[in-house]
């Protein structure tokens, strides 16, 4: 995987969320799990904040993770799964027969 910039990432657990806080505000990434598989339900981001490449560093450090949890990963969220569609390199990480 390519080298990217270590974000601080809280795992929320009560709120089932992964999540981060810059100046612009909170920004989490919704997940629910089942089965050794994590599943990316949604992004929340305040709604001024348009850094597309901060969330998608972001999804690489969640993806990191889970690689090193050995977890297969689910994306639910349109954005998610747009990120898996440029970046084809974690696409190891869907479960068998999931296509996107």
């Amino acid at each position: 995987m390519e080298n990217i910039a270590t974000i601080e990432i809280r795992d929320n657990a009560f709120a089932r969320q992964f999540e981060t806080t810059l100046p612009e505000g909170l920004i989490t990434i919704e997940y629910s799990f089942q089965e050794r598989k994590i599943f990316l339900t949604k992004i929340n981001t305040p709604e001024e904040f348009k850094n597309e490449i901060f969330i998608d560093n972001l999804i690489k450090n969640i993806l990191d993770n889970a690689i090193e949890q050995r977890l297969r990963v689910v994306p639910i969220y349109p954005r998610i799964v747009q990120f898996f569609k440029k970046n084809p390199s974690y696409k190891e990480l869907l479960p068998p027969g999931i296509r996107l």
